[in-house]
């Protein structure tokens, strides 16, 4: 089975729709069925973008854009720093 990448948007507009199944009597499973993702999928989702709605959803994935490319920029001048402190501790 070809595995599927769904964006935020496709997950909360997913997410709602399992909403409307459950409080209409549906069991977990069933509702799972009918938006297409395993259990273990509906959870997962559930528990990232419960309470999101879809531009809040999108902040989301700027933000966590931005702090991974903050992360390695703080990486490289921490290496950047080790360099220089192993060349001048070599040269007196």
């Amino acid at each position: 089975m070809a595995r599927i990448r769904h964006t935020a948007e496709q997950i909360i507009h997913k997410l709602r729709e399992a909403e409307i199944a459950l409080s209409q009597g549906q069991s977990v499973g069933a509702a799972c069925k009918q938006i297409e993702v395993t259990p273990q999928t509906y959870y997962r989702w559930r528990k990232e973008y419960g309470g999101l709605r879809t531009d809040q959803a999108k902040r989301l994935r700027e933000l966590e854009r931005e702090n991974g490319r903050l992360k390695k920029l703080v990486a490289d001048q921490a290496l950047d720093n080790a360099i220089l402190r192993e060349a001048a501790s070599g040269n007196f």
